[in-house]
């Protein structure tokens, strides 16, 4: 990026809000965010024009700033910056009007259709069906869907470079007899990525060539011990901006003053999530929850993986979360008693009216309570997809040998995590930042010593849109003005055992012991800092990280929060009376 740029105004264009942030230049040649401005999207009618929500977000930001950035006589933005008036660069990402929405087609659900899904998940989109020749459906079952689903995009997978081509021909006539229609621009042909076996390259063209608007990649599973999702990812990418964009209302007008392509707001996020866990060379977990979805993100040994659970969120979708946890798993994260009539309730209140906020401490409580099985049931969800390739030996392209039991296995070792990073409205912009912490903790169960973090106001998808043109202002904006270290979380490594009854782990910093009895959580308020600690288990029972019974020495970060010491027993259903102690020892006000 040029030196001579000052300034970087950069917008995140979602479903129902679109956020602004300007970035500025300080003397001493160091970057900061100035501020941040939103406005509703204006994607839909009666607006159809989603450069309307931008300029207004950009005006809230020059009454925040005294900046001239928006020409109002043109409305348009003033790029570059001259005098002190406008901007040197202006980028933006984009979920709005649902977003990317594609279809994974492949042979075997397990593999080939597997990969399609990672691929897709990975460049930013959202899954609405996934069609295999394994999936249990008849063939007019697969015809009728596709054709009512009407995605973005289709992408085909299956066969090994050189393999059969029967079953995948099977898919390109199931393909062809849906004729289907992508969902913006019904005179255009469905774009479908072609991304199998190479030898059958021709005959899928004969079958689908002129019904479809035909993009040949390397194939997703060239061998069967191999998985190359690259060039699957990068057609998503065009096609999304040639497609998907370009008949958005508005996004003619808006591509023509970006200074580079429009990302989608996940593949944005995943940009900077890998970015970040490459620089600070750590496995890093990242969660974004939604009122309609809640996205993880995870880079375990360098190996990308996004998925999105579209029916978990914290408003459109919170009656779905009640459906699939419970009233009794929601009930059990709650510091009081409930009848479970009041809670069905209160939860159906907030699905019917999806833009109301907690009035009430009780009510705070209990979408914290949803949220915490919102991140636990989409964990199970993104564990079940971050996977080793089944039925082979290798992982990947990470050369990592492993054993032929442990093909199709989780790569998720909590043991192995860096961080957590927890982003949307519920974890941001929680009252306090350790209901932040305890609601990381209580979804996710982090082992040995894991760092919590919070996305401070939802800027990850601007930094990560930014991250490719310049990587060293992303980072220096986003661990300076972005991310919020909590502190260090220190618990034991998962046991099929329950914790011992009784006794205590010490962990020693500075010399000042602080002990923790097994079943509890606590808080160690230091101030912020760095700190060498050392975590003393009284039992060979436990593991921390350095072997069962042994001293772990180890650097621990004192945050907003602090330190935490978590031993409670996560085998064991606790009762609200153990909750409220749980707060209590958080230092959170219960109903207060």
């Amino acid at each position: 990026m040029d030196c001579d740029i000052n300034s970087i105004l950069i917008t995140d264009c979602g479903s129902t809000t679109t956020k602004a942030i300007l970035l500025l230049k300080k003397g001493d040649n160091s970057w900061y965010m100035v501020a941040r401005g939103e406005a509703p999207t204006t994607v839909e009618s009666p607006f159809d024009d989603v450069t309307i929500g931008v300029i207004n977000s950009v005006l809230e930001l020059e009454v925040l700033t005294s900046k001239k950035i928006v020409d109002q006589e043109s409305n348009t933005l003033i790029i570059p910056e001259k005098d002190g008036i406008g901007v040197d660069i202006y980028l933006s990402t984009s979920s709005a009007g649902g977003g990317l929405q594609m279809t994974a087609a492949g042979v075997v659900s397990s593999m080939s259709a597997e990969s399609a899904k990672r691929a897709s998940l990975g460049a930013g989109a959202i899954i609405i069906d996934t069609v295999s020749v394994d999936d249990g459906r008849k063939t007019f079952e697969k015809i009728e869907k596709l054709r009512k689903t009407r995605p973005d995009m289709i992408l085909m997978s299956g066969g090994t470079d050189g393999g059969t081509k029967r079953h995948l021909l099977e898919l390109a006539e199931i393909i062809l007899a849906s004729d289907p229609k992508p969902r913006l621009g019904n005179n255009l042909k469905m774009p479908v990525i072609y991304a199998g076996n190479k030898d059958a390259r021709e005959d899928v063209e004969k079958i689908l060539g002129e019904k479809v608007d035909l993009r040949f990649v390397e194939n997703i599973r060239p061998t069967l011990d191999r998985e190359n999702l690259d060039g699957a990812r990068n057609a998503i990418h065009e096609l999304f901006l040639e497609h998907v964009m370009q008949q958005a209302p508005g996004y003619k007008k808006l591509i023509s003053w970006t200074s580079a392509d429009i990302m989608s707001t996940p593949n944005a996020f995943g940009n900077i999530i890998q970015g970040y866990a490459n620089i600070e060379n750590k496995n890093v977990l990242a969660v974004d929850i939604g009122g309609a979805t809640t996205d993880i993100f995870s880079v375990f040994n360098s190996t990308y993986t996004r998925t999105v659970s579209a029916n978990l969120g914290m408003s459109y979708s919170i009656g779905n979360v009640l459906f699939e946890a419970g009233v009794s798993n929601i009930e059990r994260h709650l510091p009081f008693e409930i009848n479970h009539e009041y809670l069905r309730n209160t939860i159906r209140n907030k699905m019917i009216r999806p833009t109301i906020i907690p009035i009430t401490i009780e009510d705070l409580r209990i979408e914290q309570a949803v949220a915490r099985e919102a991140l636990r049931l989409s964990f199970i969800h993104h564990k079940s997809l971050a996977r080793s390739l089944k039925g082979v030996q290798t992982v990947r392209e990470m050369g990592d040998i492993m054993d032929q039991k442990n093909t199709g296995e989780t790569i998720i070792k909590m043991n192995d995590l860096g961080v957590i990073i927890g982003s949307g409205g519920v974890l941001s912009h929680a009252p306090r930042r350790g209901e932040t912490a305890l609601m990381l903790v209580d979804a996710f169960f982090p082992e040995g010593v894991t760092l919590l973090a919070v996305d401070s106001i939802f800027m990850m998808p601007h930094l990560g849109v930014l991250m490719g043109m310049n990587t060293e202002i992303a980072t220096e904006v986003f661990e300076k003005d972005c991310l919020i270290k909590l502190g260090h979380v220190v618990s034991p490594i998962k046991s099929d055992k329950t914790m011992p009854k009784s006794g205590f782990v010490t962990l020693v910093i500075n010399g000042d012991e602080y002990k923790t009895p097994y079943g509890e959580i606590s808080l160690i308020e230091l101030p912020k800092g760095e700190y060498l600690g050392k975590v003393i288990p009284n039992t060979r029972s436990l593991d921390f990280g350095a072997g069962r019974g042994k001293t772990l020495e180890v650097n621990l970060i004192s945050g907003e929060v602090g330190i935490i010491i978590d031993l409670r027993d996560r085998n064991k259903i606790r009762s609200y009376t153990e909750v409220v102690k749980d707060y209590e020892n958080m230092k959170i006000d219960v109903l207060d």
